[in-house]
């Protein structure tokens, strides 16, 4: 299995607990973590690209 699958999966989880209990999450705002994936894409983009550039 993925791990970046496990990891949403238990991200879910966690949040399903956290709804369940009414507890507030302590992650930040919707808008950060879209900053994160962006981030993650882009650390994807520039690792792909290299090892596509050092293939050829």
């Amino acid at each position: 299995m993925n791990i970046g699958l496990i990891s949403f999966a238990a991200g879910v989880l966690i949040g399903v607990i956290y709804a369940l209990l009414k507890v507030r999450s302590p992650a930040p705002p919707a808008i950060a973590l879209v900053g994160l994936l962006g981030m993650l894409l882009g650390e994807q983009l520039i690792a792909t690209l290299i090892t596509h550039s050092s293939a050829g």
